[in-house]
């Protein structure tokens, strides 16, 4: 009898794990590992799936875009995003990997601006500026999210008036749309019942060779931009430059690390004419201090001029084949080469990730335009809709 028990027993246990059948994702990434809670709100792992076999993992947390699975040039399907393979780390960590940035992308000066006669005070988060709407900016936060299709995820979220020092009730919605021409489609609205700034993008860090823990050095960049926002030691925009005769022309395809060597060079000059060194200190040692961690990691000022029909900027890597095409209606791209990446973090299934680990390309307005009236305006206000959008395309070059 005790016997017939056990066989019983161990019979409803095998139904109950076949019906739990488990989803098999293309990044090896295991749901579970993202359900959680933070302030109240369920966290989840939404997956995306084109009919190509791309694949995209998506958590509400933060909107992070947390696997990128798309074809290399012998078809087999590769990783590009840099990230965790669970909710804890995310939780643990202070990055940006992957994060939907709000409410203002990039930086602003003293985290100080003025709307309408009103000076609000930001977070100052980075160097006393505010950086990416602050420690507990929308990367921060748990959307709510809704699945609309097998290839669509909407994410939504209500940034009350106040929140990290900004004006107005922002109504947020981001749709992540996997296309089946290997393209992520970002489309981010937004409205408001205050005067307010935004400056919405997404901060996925890239890396597409294919091989875990390598740099993007080998990887060709091209920048389709006249222009750039020249910066002070703690990268505030102070004018616009031209990028010819400089590192900062990408206009061609060329290797990240090319120019870096004369990047370093060009900036250094540039650093030490506006930030002379303090008395007592020798000018080398200056230059080390203001240079620590640099090399690209400024805004550029498109010629597609909104024309979201225009290549904005393509990256390539010659190990995979893979490449990445960026259109956007924004008039900028923040290029950025992981210069902070210390070389100690852990990510997917124990990769390290190593200095220059990754590139970034986030389509934005200007850093500190809410100081700069020559910029392009990032106010957004009553009756308006604020609609920006990028498209990560992928594609191989055999």
């Amino acid at each position: 009898m005790k016997k017939v028990w056990i066989v019983g027993i161990l019979a409803a246990a095998c139904m109950l794990s076949c019906g739990e059948k488990k989803e098999t994702l293309v990044s090896g990434l295991n749901k579970n590992d993202f359900v959680s809670e933070k302030d109240g709100k369920p966290t989840a792992l939404y997956v995306l799936k084109n009919a190509k076999g791309a694949e995209a993992c998506i958590t509400n947390y933060g909107g992070r875009i947390v696997s990128l699975m798309v074809p290399d040039r012998n078809g087999k399907p590769t990783d590009v995003v840099l990230g965790y393979d669970n909710i804890a780390d995310y939780f643990a960590s202070d990055g940006n990997y992957g994060a939907l940035i709000g409410r203002y992308g990039n930086r602003i000066a003293q985290g100080r601006f003025t709307l309408d006669g009103t000076e609000y005070q930001l977070p100052q988060n980075n160097n006393g500026h505010c950086l990416h709407g602050g420690p507990e900016g929308f990367h921060a936060r748990v959307w709510d999210a809704t699945q609309t299709d097998g290839h669509t995820l909407e994410l939504k979220y209500k940034s009350v008036d106040g929140e990290a020092g900004f004006p107005g009730n922002l109504d947020v919605k981001v749709t992540y749309t996997l296309t089946d021409d290997n393209a992520l489609d970002i489309l981010y609205e937004a409205t408001t019942d205050k005067a307010t700034v935004v400056n919405l993008t997404n901060h996925s860090y890239f890396n597409l060779s294919g091989v875990p823990g390598s740099q993007i050095l080998d990887h060709l960049i091209m920048i389709n931009a006249d222009s750039y926002t020249a910066v002070d030691s703690l990268l505030i925009p102070f004018e616009i430059v031209p990028v010819e005769g400089t590192p900062l022309d990408l206009r061609n395809l060329q290797p990240i690390g090319k120019k870096m060597n004369d990047l370093l060079t060009i900036s250094s000059i540039r650093l030490l004419q506006r930030n002379p060194p303090p008395v007592g200190q020798k000018i080398e040692d200056h230059i080390n201090q203001m240079m620590k961690g640099h090399g690209y990691d400024y805004n550029w000022i498109l010629n597609t001029k909104g024309d979201i029909k225009l290549l904005a900027a393509k990256a390539v890597s010659p190990v995979s084949g893979i490449v990445l095409e960026v259109y956007t209606n924004e008039p900028g791209v923040q290029f950025y080469t992981g210069n902070f990446m210390e070389g100690d973090d852990k990510g997917k299934f124990g990769t390290i990730y190593p200095h220059r680990g990754a590139l970034c390309l986030e389509t934005q307005h200007y850093p500190d335009s809410p100081n700069h009236p020559d910029f392009p305006t990032t106010v957004l206000r009553p009756g308006e809709k604020y609609v920006s959008e990028c498209i990560y395309r992928f594609a191989v070059e055999k």
